[in-house]
């Protein structure tokens, strides 16, 4: 009786302790769920503060761009040159931050994506204008720049010099036209080198095609031979059946003749 309530209470003690270890396990498992979704939370948070930091650069970026270009059309020579580089540069710096700022709305949950990538949308198509607004104003009069970089407009010009600036204008458009020139001649060799493969193309087609044929004549003179040979057997052969057959005939005649001599003369 002592030995069945020692066991009794043993397993008792068992149970208790396997139900305050599952109820530990589970505790641990809610912690480390909600230390999770704080991490994700922390990333999110993190993720959404970098693209806010891009989104600032992006917004100052494009502020300096639009003064720039609008400054860019009452600006000649180096100066315009030197502007048109740096609103190049910015537009380069404008892109690279457009594409930081696609990757990391990208890496975010649905919830806070979708709406960075309408805002990312609208700077696009932002972007898009500084681009054409500065390739119109850097393409705007180009014999104005071209003019201003010689020294011909601006306090710079004078009488005496005007006659050689001219010159070198001039200069200038006739070395233009010989680049045209020779770019045209390159293309019409280029074009020359083409039509020269397809002819060589062609000829060795043809050059197969005509050693084609004449294989094809020497099997067809090979069969003639052979064709020639066996009419010429079959040539002999009629003459010796014709011989045979006239030899026949003279045997019977001669064998006709001697019956009638023997049977009606004698």
């Amino acid at each position: 009786f002592l030995g069945d309530a020692a066991r009794r209470g043993g397993q008792n003690d068992g149970g208790e302790g396997t139900e305050r270890r599952w109820r530990g396990r589970a505790a641990k498992e809610r912690r480390g769920e909600a230390r999770r979704v704080c991490v994700c939370v922390c990333v999110c948070h993190r993720m959404s503060a970098i693209f806010d930091g891009y989104e600032r650069e992006y917004c100052d970026l494009s502020t300096q761009l639009g003064r720039k270009i609008n400054q860019l059309g009452a600006l000649a020579g180096d100066s315009r040159n030197q502007k048109a580089r740096d609103i190049t540069n910015d537009l380069s710096e404008a892109d690279a931050l457009i594409r930081r700022m696609d990757l990391e709305a990208r890496s975010l949950p649905p919830d806070k994506k979708n709406p960075l990538l309408s805002k990312l949308r609208e700077y696009k198509a932002d972007l898009s204008k500084l681009k054409s607004d500065a390739k119109k104003s850097t393409s705007t009069n180009p014999d104005l720049s071209n003019r201003a970089e010689l020294g011909l407009v601006g306090d710079s010009w004078s009488a005496s010099s005007a006659a050689q600036r001219e010159r070198l204008l001039q200069t200038t458009d006739r070395i233009n036209r010989t680049g045209d020139n020779i770019r045209q001649s390159k293309q019409t060799l280029l074009e020359t080198e083409e039509l020269g493969v397809s002819i060589l193309q062609d000829l060795h087609r043809q050059r197969e095609t005509i050693t084609h044929a004449r294989d094809t004549l020497h099997g067809v003179d090979d069969n003639i031979l052979k064709s020639r040979k066996i009419l010429s057997v079959m040539a002999r052969r009629i003459m010796q059946n014709k011989a045979i057959m006239f030899g026949i005939i003279a045997m019977l005649v001669g064998s006709i003749g001697l019956v009638v001599y023997f049977k009606f003369i004698k």
